[in-house]
C-alpha cells in the first residue's frame, strides 16, 4: 500500500511540473489566440452606463433595412404580415395607395410596431424597405 502511494505521488508531481512547464512555453501569439477564444461574448451594463452607440453614417438601403428588421415577420407572414414578394398579400395594401403603406409602416398598424421596431431608421429607409418587399410584383 505504501508503494502505490509513492507511485501516485511521483506521477502527480510529474504531471504538475510538466503542466507548469507547458504553460511557461506558450508564445504571445498562442496566448492571444487562447484569450480570443475564451473572451466573453457580450457585456452587461447597468442602466445609464451603456456605451455610446455611433450614429449611422449614412442611409441604409431597403434590402439592408429589410434583412435587419423586417424579415422576421415579412418572410413568413407572422400575425398577418404580408409576405415579401407575395402579390396576393400585397395587392390589397398597394391598392390603398403608397401613402397609406408609408403611414402604416412608419406609425405602426395592427400587430406591426412603429417603423417595424427600427427606431433609428429614417422615414425614407422605411419606404425603401417597403419598395424592396414589393419589388417585382
Amino acid at each position: 500500500m505504501d508503494m502505490s502511494r509513492r507511485i501516485l505521488t511521483v506521477l502527480f508531481a510529474a504531471l504538475t511540473f510538466s503542466t507548469a512547464s507547458f504553460a511557461a512555453d506558450v508564445s504571445q501569439e498562442e496566448y492571444d489566440a487562447i484569450a480570443e477564444r475564451i473572451k466573453p461574448v457580450g457585456d452587461v451594463y447597468l442602466a445609464g452606463s451603456e456605451p455610446v452607440v455611433a450614429e449611422p453614417t449614412g442611409p441604409r438601403d431597403g434590402a439592408t433595412v429589410y434583412n435587419t428588421f423586417c424579415t422576421a415577420c415579412h418572410s413568413i407572414g407572422v400575425s398577418g404580415a404580408p409576405k415579401t414578394g407575395d402579390a396576393a398579400d400585397w395587392g390589397p395594401r398597394i391598392a390603398q395607395g403608397k401613402d397609406v403603406l408609408k403611414d402604416h409602416a412608419i406609425n405602426g398598424f395592427n400587430a406591426m410596431p412603429a417603423k417595424g421596431s427600427c427606431m433609428d431608421c429614417s422615414d425614407q429607409e422605411i419606404v425603401d424597405a417597403i419598395e424592396h418587399m414589393i419589388a417585382g410584383l
